[in-house]
């Protein structure tokens, strides 16, 4: 389907939030070939029972195993959350990086030992959370907010109007009040409405996004398994949608000033297909 000099990253998510991933990815790497996959037709993941996602998720990744990937970036906190410990188990030759709220960073960085935590309720819900506070916010307290209707407003292109002032704002407001001094995006379509966080939380509260740093961790994995594309050549992006490839390419415009081939999926009973 595609036409790759070498082996790609893969990358999925529900829809563009991803897109915040791939664009510390393409920074750090820019000759890497990049495989990105969202999965709108199922947008949001966040209330979807465990197992329906860890089924579209084991799709995806065997689809983009097909068109080469050499690795995979679940670039969704929710799939994380859900799905990473099965790929793991059911692909063990591949190498996995997840996403994870980041917790650690995050209680490291609190000076009054009060962090808010906005993520989807399924990242909440999850077994991987619970042990990721168990392990670091001891002696903290958290605020959690799974801003309902967020994922649905970016996925929109609406990153500044006043349904999604009012998300954050409700979100924000009670952490603000209780005296939160770090925040931790725990779902990757929340950096792109970072400068509206910054404006409603004011300039003294850090804001934590674990891109940057799943970035580094991607880098890591490839050269220890000496899988990293050397060279000076610009890597390609591609692009898969189980929703419209041409409101996809809108977006990526929109969030990352960046165009790319995007190719149209369904699902027919629980496999992709060519739309």
């Amino acid at each position: 389907m595609t036409q790759k000099r070498d082996k790609g990253i893969g990358i999925l998510d529900s829809g563009v939030g991803g897109l915040s991933v791939l664009r510390h990815i393409r920074e750090l790497m820019p000759n890497e070939d990049l495989l990105y996959f969202a999965d709108q037709a199922h947008v949001p993941y966040g209330p979807r029972p465990a197992a329906e996602i860890i089924e579209f998720s084991a799709q995806i990744t065997q689809f983009l195993l097909a068109e080469g990937s050499k690795m995979i970036v679940v670039a969704c906190n929710t799939a994380s959350a859900a799905a990473l410990h099965h790929l793991r188990q059911d692909y063990p030759q591949v190498p996995f990086i997840g996403m994870e709220p980041a917790v650690k960073p995050g209680s490291r960085q609190t000076q009054e030992g009060k962090i808010g935590v906005l993520a989807t309720a399924g990242t909440f819900g999850s077994p991987r959370y619970a042990n990721l506070m168990a392990r670091y916010a001891q002696g903290l307290v958290a605020y959690e907010d799974p801003c309902p209707g967020l994922v649905q407003q970016i996925e929109a292109g609406h990153l500044e109007d006043e349904k999604t002032k009012d998300i954050l704002q409700k979100a924000l407001s009670p952490m603000l009040a209780a005296g939160v001094d770090t925040l931790v995006l725990g779902c990757t379509h929340y950096p792109f409405v970072l400068p509206l966080i910054r404006q409603i939380s004011g300039p003294d509260v850090a804001i934590i996004d674990p891109a940057p740093a799943v970035a580094r961790q991607v880098l890591r994995v490839l050269r220890d398994r000496r899988l990293e594309q050397r060279g000076s050549v610009t890597g390609a992006l591609y692009a898969f949608t189980t929703g419209d490839a041409d409101r996809l390419q809108i977006l990526s415009q929109q969030l990352l000033d960046l165009t790319f081939p995007t190719s149209a999926l369904v699902w027919s009973q629980s496999r992709l297909q060519p739309a």
